[in-house]
């Protein structure tokens, strides 16, 4: 992968994206990343920060969306510089591409969006990687046609695809691993998300919910199954976190998490 600082390419591990849901402040997005970075450091797993500068896919519209998109983005700048890792954040609409790729390595399209051709080629256009989430409404086969938007517009484009379940009724999600290799045969590196994988949308409070307690088996089968990368949501205090509580995993939790999945990598090598 041509991703400037990503670190341990050689080690045949998979690539981790992680970090919080939505930069909630610098000291927490400071503190997430000094200990996801010694962590695969240690690991020698290759890793991407991730973070959103703003949440425009709340359900209520009290919600939590961001403390400022320019003062987000410079955190994610200041992560990407102080720890020499890239940097992933999403946008929800086309005119924000250029805006968010002055200070990230990788722009990433929601899965909602995953269609939106205008999307597809504005992240096209910035020249960086592109993260396409599959929609959940959608199969992996399909998934070609947005691989095919942005390579029209950039035919050397870094593209990833990410499969975070399938709708299953009106408040769940279940995941099918053949998902996986459907998009492996797009010539793009695969990933699985493991948090919102395991989300239960449109509940009637308003909030969304989740089953983080599943996290562990989700990556754990996405790893048997192939994957190439996993993308982790975590925090250090989910029940404290202002987006996406319900499914993030503990930052206490990641360590014993990856140091399995290294092992099934290594397993299945």
């Amino acid at each position: 992968m041509k991703i400037a600082k990503l670190k341990h390419t050689d080690s045949g591990n998979f690539f981790l994206i992680a970090g919080p849901c939505a930069i909630e402040s610098r000291e927490m997005a400071l503190e997430i990343a000094e200990k996801l970075v010694a962590l695969t450091d240690r690991l020698r797993i290759p890793f991407l920060f991730k973070g959103s500068y703003r949440k425009a896919n709340r359900t209520k519209l009290d919600s939590f969306t961001g403390i400022g998109d320019r003062l987000a983005l410079e955190i994610l700048r200041e992560v990407g510089e102080r720890f020499q890792v890239p940097t992933v954040t999403d946008f929800h609409e086309s005119h924000e591409a250029a805006m968010a790729a002055e200070y990230v390595d990788v722009l990433q399209i929601p899965a909602f969006l995953c269609r939106q051709t205008d999307m597809l080629t504005a992240a096209a256009q910035t020249g960086k990687v592109v993260n396409i989430k599959k929609g959940q409404f959608m199969s992996g086969d399909s998934m070609a046609f947005a691989v095919e938007k942005v390579k029209s517009v950039y035919p050397d484009a870094e593209v990833f695809l990410t499969d975070r379940g399938n709708s299953f009724g009106y408040g769940d999600l279940v995941v099918d691993y053949r998902n996986l290799p459907m998009m492996q045969a797009h010539g793009v590196p695969v990933v699985m998300d493991c948090t919102h994988s395991l989300q239960q949308p449109n509940q009637s409070s308003g909030v969304t919910g989740g089953k983080p307690a599943l996290i562990a088996t989700i990556a754990k089968a996405a790893i048997a199954v192939g994957a190439d990368g996993l993308f982790i949501e975590t925090h250090p205090n989910p029940s404290e976190a202002k987006s996406d509580g319900a499914n993030m995993l503990p930052l206490s939790q990641l360590e014993g998490l990856l140091e399995k999945l290294v092992r099934i990598r290594q397993a299945i090598s």
